[in-house]
């Protein structure tokens, strides 16, 4: 199995110029890519082993070499074999399952982390500049450039820019019609 799996991964690597031993490379995968190559190992392991089984099978159920046959014992050995290779292979499919469901959690895990830092709580400072800029922009008709409102509240740029990343529920941007390069806030 290990075999197979090693296999995987030296084709994968081997397509490149600058090969270096597969002791000396170090790979990163994504969850979906080691879920795939370990998918892929148990299939090629299991495939040969189910077509032997299904020969035997047949084999048996035609009557073909019976007990007196003098290889019945080498038979009895393949099957013993096959049995043991396909329970091996029965665990190896149970870690795989336990695998997807590590990596269904870690991803869950990792769309809630990314849904927090998503989310941008505005600051009580913010806060009170947003008033002021939604009262600024409210005295100029509902529509004011960015620039000069920027300019009027006498703030940074950066500082401007959280502001306005804090208060995209509230406050409507869009590009000017007459230069892009400006942006018009308005209230929503």
């Amino acid at each position: 199995m290990i075999e197979v799996a090693t296999a995987n991964i030296n084709s994968f690597a081997s397509g490149r110029a600058d090969f270096v031993q597969p002791s000396d490379q170090l790979i990163t995968l994504t969850y979906g890519q080691l879920q795939d190559l370990i998918q892929e190992a148990i299939e090629r392991a299991t495939t040969p082993l189910e077509s032997r089984i299904e020969s035997l099978e047949r084999k048996v159920g035609s009557g073909e070499g019976g007990e007196d046959a003098p290889d019945s014992h080498k038979r009895q050995d393949n099957l013993l074999q096959i049995v043991l290779d396909l329970r091996a292979n029965m665990a190896l499919k149970g870690e795989l399952e336990v695998l997807q469901e590590i990596t269904a959690r870690e991803r869950a895990y990792d769309r809630q982390r990314i849904a927090k830092l998503e989310r941008v709580e505005p600051q009580p400072l913010q806060k009170d500049r947003g008033e002021i800029l939604r009262a600024l922009i409210a005295t100029n008709g509902g529509k004011m450039l960015a620039k000069d409102a920027r300019q009027k509240m006498r703030i940074s740029k950066s500082s401007f820019s959280q502001l306005l990343a804090t208060m995209k529920d509230g406050l409507g941007i869009k590009g000017y019609h007459q230069d892009r390069r400006n942006l018009v806030l308005f209230i929503k």
